[in-house]
């Protein structure tokens, strides 16, 4: 099963709720295309979330549900909430403004048939229906709330979320000017390995389907060439796009005579077994065993007679860093298997002594304040409380989880997103620097 878990609300859907709702984010917590229509996943998910909004998606174009401000609980007894109240959007309705409320007599009940509205219950009998019955909870029109079509074809919960506004300080010092940024460019250009035999660190990226492994390489690569490159595979493809190992050199540029590292890219992780990069391949590609083009298969790992296995690798093969990418505004999605593999992942790399950081990507889909101003994004409150429950999650300290923003929709460079990427490059190359201090030997120090 993919781990990509993306909402179906546009952009201007989810505008119009969260300015209806006066708070500034929705975070997704159940969609009934990925964990099924199924009302006791449904209670795992969202059961003690706070406020949260149900949204059900139907043929006919319709997009309704209903807001609560009270805790999801088992229990047949009825709620009361003065601040509930139903929605619809019909976005062919143009005469009038598409989203409709409906307000009413705000009595509800959570049963094992679903979540029930009174005169909506949602997840009906486990089945991708909406029950209708018209009570005096709420007074509607059933054609201008549903269009009289009450099959789904997609159901999704969200839990409704403050960004909790900007810190006094930031928790972390960032030099914003472009003094820093060349100043950057120069620590990254001046580093070396301490190995004489090793001429450039290996990065792997690694994490689950979507997150933005490949691309941070295409931004870092931006930042060298001066405009924004896509050289690597991107999207939002329910499986992985990368199903090869690459190894993804970087060509010299903005006043940079040398890069000292390579970015290497693997599949994405995946929930299934037989799904997505295999613990096996993840140890063959940190022991300089697989090179560059393998073509990973899920269900069989890399054998050591394949023409891609190296059957003797030296330590410039090897891996140096682990950078772990997750999506910053899924860490509250994903779910206990992913982390299980995190976990395997992270013990296989501690064993084999190699450097781990997170890279925390998409920090401006996840908050609005640094959507709005990236520099607010040591002092957004929302993304220090993230780099805490990654920190906490994956089992790194919360110095070892670096926030990024990758160029994803610009066509032009800009200096904050350059100063954020080249900022976690000197942090990965720190790092990898750890790696080869255990090989260090003064009489072969690099020249």
């Amino acid at each position: 099963m993919s781990t990509t878990i993306t909402s179906s609300l546009t952009k201007w859907q989810r505008k119009k709720l969260c300015s209806l709702l006066s708070h500034d984010r929705l975070s997704l917590l159940f969609k009934a295309s990925v964990h099924g229509y199924n009302v006791n996943t449904f209670h795992q998910k969202c059961n003690t979330q706070g406020p949260t909004v149900i949204v059900a998606y139907n043929k006919s174009g319709y997009v309704f549900g209903a807001f609560t401000s009270k805790d999801y609980g088992q229990t047949d007894q009825n709620v009361v909430d003065d601040k509930a109240f139903l929605f619809s959007f019909n976005d062919k309705e143009v005469k009038e403004d598409p989203l409709r409320v409906f307000s009413g007599n705000p009595q509800y009940s959570f049963t094992d048939n679903g979540p029930n509205f009174d005169s909506l219950v949602f997840l009906y009998n486990n089945t991708a229906t909406v029950y209708y019955s018209n009570t005096a909870t709420y007074t509607f029109d059933p054609h201008k709330m549903h269009g009289n079509d009450l099959q789904l074809t997609e159901c999704e919960v969200y839990r409704v979320e403050d960004c909790g506004g900007l810190l006094e300080k930031p928790w972390r010092n960032v030099q914003w000017n472009s003094e820093r940024r060349k100043a950057l460019l120069s620590i990254i250009s001046g580093w070396k390995p301490s190995v004489s035999s090793v001429k450039q660190a290996r990065i792997l990226l690694v994490g689950p389907v979507g997150a933005g492994k490949s691309s941070f390489f295409n931004s870092i690569n931006s930042v060298f060439k001066g405009y924004v490159s896509t050289q690597a595979n991107t999207g939002t493809a329910g499986t992985s796009l990368t199903t090869q190992f690459r190894t993804y050199h970087i060509k010299p540029g903005s006043g940079v005579s040398h890069v000292p590292f390579t970015l290497c890219d693997s599949m994405g992780l995946e929930e299934g077994l037989n799904s997505g990069l295999d613990v096996d391949d993840f140890a063959s590609i940190l022991k300089g065993h697989i090179q560059d083009k393998y073509q990973f298969n899920p269900s069989m790992p890399i054998q050591p007679d394949s023409p891609h296995f190296h059957k003797s690798p030296g330590l410039k093969d090897k891996i140096h860093c682990v950078v772990y990418v997750i999506d910053s505004s899924k860490v509250k999605l994903l779910s206990d298997k992913m982390i299980e593999k995190f976990v395997v992942f992270r013990r296989k790399t501690n064993q084999l002594g190699i450097p781990q950081l997170v890279l925390l990507s998409k920090v401006d889909e996840a908050c609005p304040l640094v959507a709005e101003d990236l520099k607010n994004v040591y002092q957004s409150h929302y993304i220090n409380k993230m780099v805490q429950e990654v920190s906490a999650q994956i089992g790194v300290s919360m110095s070892a989880v670096i926030p990024v923003k990758n160029y994803c929709q610009e066509l032009e460079i800009d200096p904050q997103t350059d100063i954020l990427l080249l900022n976690a490059v000197v942090q990965i190359l720190r790092a990898a620097e750890g790696f080869f201090d255990d090989f260090y030997n003064p009489e072969e120090r690099s020249e």
